[in-house]
């Protein structure tokens, strides 16, 4: 009669690791996160331009602020 971890682990004991095909896969997936993120940071379409409208932040005039003279 096997005990309970022998019948629980008895299934997994073929089990084998591929590690060169987990290795060349997250070698890819780097390589093509890398190159995208350079990619979205050199392009011009991500980049933020002025839009010909005012946003309504521009049109709010802008708070004027007195700074007194010192006198010494």
């Amino acid at each position: 009669m096997a005990t309970s971890t022998e019948s629980a682990w008895a299934d997994q004991s073929a089990f084998d690791y591929d590690y060169e095909t987990v290795q060349t896969t997250g070698l890819i997936l780097a390589v093509v996160m890398f190159v995208s993120g350079i990619l979205i940071a050199l392009s011009k379409k991500f980049k933020c331009s002025k839009s010909s409208k005012s946003s309504p932040m521009e049109r709010l005039p802008s708070p004027q602020t007195e700074v007194p003279t010192q006198s010494v």
